[in-house]
């Protein structure tokens, strides 16, 4: 399959799936990942409000037959992980076992980040499913906003976004690292696979969000140009050169024509009939972010 053959998605036709859950800037619902299994649409996403409010205050876990309209099963709040916000979850199932959702947990008082999971034989139970630490990250980066996926050749893909400490005043620069797994929980690192590139849209940093093809591995990743376009990224096509994941420079920026115009995290689930359905965190005309799909 060629990367031109692969779908791509913009904001054209777009319905909104999870309302941001107030109007106006830092309101947002989003940084979404969702599974198709037996028929069921899986969807979780974290609830965000402005800072003066509380940031990521919880995760929802919702399923659906028709991928557009969802019923919420699950609810994990911050709280509960003495986490400052919550960032991207990611739903995963994990055979012989049940179901595993991967957290990405904010550390009180600092800018960084840990994923934690919770492991469980249903989605239901997920709330009170089994603990651990799968990523703590240290005192030099910051670990986030995972992308996991089985791997081809049996056990686990993850792309990580890591965002440097050591410099202050400039954590918000992210770079994304590839890793394996045999279970899910320990990870061993691969090394860097995509990052910025100075005097391109992407220049402060470039988050993998979703992979929409294998051969050759081809993703959809969002970015930003600068530290003012924080939590307002858009996104991008890149694949595997052999080394690196390198940016299509022919589909460039995707974008939300309204606002800050954010369209970021976008989550790509393969359907029945050779389509792609994708959720996208999209700015809305208010400055508030929709969780919202459209199927290419």
């Amino acid at each position: 399959m060629t990367v031109q053959a692969l779908p791509i998605p913009s904001y054209d036709d777009v319905r909104v799936v999870v309302p941001a859950p107030d109007a106006g800037p830092g309101n947002w619902a989003g940084a979404a990942s969702a599974v198709l299994v037996d028929g069921v649409f899986w969807l979780t996403w974290r609830v965000r409000r402005p800072l003066t409010d509380g940031r990521g205050v919880a995760v929802q876990v919702a399923r659906s037959l028709d991928g557009e309209t969802f019923e919420v099963v699950a609810e994990v709040s911050r709280e509960e992980f003495g986490a400052e916000s919550f960032e991207r979850p990611v739903l995963v199932p994990v055979p012989g076992i049940g179901w595993r959702l991967y957290l990405s947990c904010a550390t009180p008082g600092s800018k960084h980040w840990w994923v934690d999971s919770i492991t469980a034989s249903t989605v239901e139970g997920l709330p009170t499913g089994e603990r651990a630490v799968v990523l703590a990250g240290d005192d030099r980066v910051a670990v986030k906003d995972p992308v996991i996926e089985p791997s081809p050749d049996g056990g686990w893909d993850l792309w990580l976004c890591c965002h440097p400490l050591e410099d202050p005043g400039h954590e918000d620069r992210m770079t994304t690292r590839h890793l394996t797994s045999a279970d899910g929980l320990v990870w061993t690192d691969r090394g860097e696979v995509l990052a910025g590139r100075p005097g391109h849209w992407d220049a402060r940093g470039a988050r993998v969000t979703a992979v929409v093809g294998r051969d050759p591995l081809t993703v959809l990743y969002d970015g930003r140009a600068d530290a003012a376009s924080n939590w307002y990224e858009t996104t991008g096509l890149a694949r595997w050169d052999g080394e690196r994941l390198v940016p299509d420079d022919a589909v460039g920026s995707i974008v939300s024509p309204h606002s800050d115009g954010a369209f970021r995290y976008a989550a790509a689930v393969p359907l029945p009939d050779g389509r792609t359905r994708f959720y996208v965190e999209a700015a809305r005309p208010d400055g508030a972010h929709d969780l919202v799909t459209l199927v290419r």
